[in-house]
């Protein structure tokens, strides 16, 4: 099975990042030539809603957008920037397909924990109001994310971003909501946990995704990322599972759709 006999969507990619020089539109046109369809940008910062606009514009019909505030950018001064987040939300509520990316991440830094929770609850109660799923960053805190879901009016639909969890994490989350997990280049790294977790995961709740440009996937290790190293990805979780890469690529497919309310 050739690359360009399937289709595959990139649940969550910064192609508009910095990173990306040239602006991104050379690493859109290489994914396309590796079969990449579709991708999801998802918004970090005020500072990169206008580089994600401008790249979502150059390729429309490949590229869908997501908006939210990163937890690592919840600071000081969060009040205000999630008010105009929100303000971008509810003024241009049909160019957005999630709220995302959204969550906990207390790696780097726990100073603003409490923060985080309630930038999280927020964004995840701005989904329930619009009807969107949510892109749930989690790092170091899923006790903290479940904590939040489970303190909602209901919970909405969503995806756990970059998973990297235990069998024992898929049912943590599992028995809070019916949740999707995207699953990217980490699934290749030598010491990774996935290859024991994949089999745990409901298919119909499987999605691809490459967090380009971090986390590039064997045998692009090292390297810059981008959408179209996917294909690495998406080769190794069909070994992995045991199925063609054409089938794994044809679900996935459809359930990036299905989440995204994408036709």
């Amino acid at each position: 099975m050739t690359q360009q006999t399937v289709t595959l969507f990139d649940t969550h990619t910064h192609l508009y990042l910095p990173e990306f020089h040239e602006g991104g539109v050379p690493a859109v046109e290489r994914a396309r030539e590796a079969g990449v369809g579709y991708m999801m940008f998802p918004n970090v910062s005020l500072e990169t809603v206008g580089p994600m606009r401008e790249l979502h514009a150059a390729y429309p019909g490949n590229t869908f957008m997501a908006m939210g505030l990163h937890p690592t950018e919840v600071g000081e001064d969060w009040e205000n920037h999630l008010a105009e987040t929100e303000r971008i939300l509810r003024s241009e509520l049909q160019s957005f397909k999630a709220v995302g990316e959204i969550g906990i991440d207390l790696y780097w830094d726990t100073t603003y924990r409490q923060e985080q929770l309630e930038v999280f609850r927020r964004q995840c109660l701005w989904a329930l109001e619009f009807n969107l799923p949510v892109i749930i960053h989690c790092r170091e805190g899923l006790a903290e994310v479940l904590e939040v879901l489970r303190s909602l009016p209901a919970v909405p639909a969503g995806i756990f971003h970059s998973f990297g969890g235990t069998p024992e994490d898929v049912e943590a989350i599992r028995s809070v909501g019916d949740f999707y997990f995207g699953i990217n280049g980490t699934a290749t790294f030598k010491k990774s946990t996935l290859p024991a977790t994949l089999p745990v995961i409901p298919l119909d709740r499987l999605l691809l995704e490459t967090d380009s440009p971090y986390l590039a996937p064997v045998p692009k290790r090292g390297r810059r990322n981008e959408s179209a190293y996917i294909v690495h990805t998406a080769q190794f979780v069909a070994d992995v599972l045991r199925m063609p890469l054409d089938r794994l690529a044809l679900v996935t497919l459809e359930n990036s759709k299905k989440i995204f309310g994408i036709p």
